[in-house]
């Protein structure tokens, strides 16, 4: 079991630091990715965004850094229990203030995680959207000062998705209670007709969507004609010794 409350060195980030100052401080990179500037940018300026990036695009640090930079609670809805405890430890590593609320919790460390939400000591509060929907839970962010909703696997929200949950359908009434709250909804996999239930459900603009491109240049695909077809994938071994991927 995993104790939500411990933190690393604390980041230190104030009011006055830059997205580019705690990019490489915190982060401990130089600059961000074209897709990621744009939806940080729109965030940090008071807007909703709906991200439709690849697996591997750095969709997380559309809200973690902004987290940092903002003076209140980023509400962070993830599905899986091990996603979620992966993203906090990594965090805690890197001296942010982040915990998770979830089943794995024993009862004291999951009241004393509360009560540092509670107190405004935490930046990034990471939950499943069941833990997110129980009276106590809203009664909590109700106490605390909630600058931010992010939704990861957005998708889930549609009925016409690969992978609906009700529970997340529900979070519209969450984004509700909070209108405030800047509302960050990320995915990976969205159709045209997905993408624009999220945005229904959530109230999030088609001018605050920001699709990125799939296309992997360094990823192709050819077919040959099965001939011999252990000879021709060692001589195709043979030839691109050299090379990995």
């Amino acid at each position: 079991m995993t104790d939500a409350t411990t933190t690393g060195s604390p980041a230190k980030v104030t009011v006055a630091d830059s997205p580019e100052s705690v990019l490489r401080r915190v982060f401990g990179y130089e600059a961000l990715r074209p897709m990621q500037a744009r939806v940080i940018e729109n965030v940090l300026a008071g807007q909703d965004a709906l991200a439709i990036m690849p697996t591997g695009s750095g969709k997380s640090m559309c809200y973690q850094l902004p987290a940092l930079l903002w003076d209140g609670l980023t509400v962070v809805v993830s599905p899986l229990i091990s996603l979620m405890e992966d993203q906090v430890s990594q965090l805690r590593e890197l001296g942010a203030p982040a915990v998770f609320l979830n089943s794995t919790l024993d009862y004291q460390t999951y009241r004393r995680t509360m009560d540092r939400v509670r107190e405004g000591a935490v930046k990034l509060l990471y939950v499943a959207p069941e833990t997110l929907l129980r009276p106590e839970t809203l009664v909590l962010l109700e106490q605390s000062r909630v600058v931010c909703l992010a939704i990861d696997e957005a998708h889930c929200i549609s009925a016409w998705g690969h992978d609906f949950r009700p529970e997340y359908r529900q979070l519209s009434t969450v984004r509700e209670r909070f209108p405030h709250a800047v509302c960050i909804a990320l995915t990976a996999t969205a159709t045209p007709r997905v993408q624009q239930d999220i945005q229904r459900s959530l109230g999030i603009a088609q001018t605050d969507t920001f699709v990125a491109s799939f296309d992997r240049e360094n990823l192709f695909l050819a077919a040959q004609p099965r001939v011999n077809g252990l000879q021709q994938v060692l001589h195709f071994l043979d030839e691109h010794r050299e090379e990995s991927g």
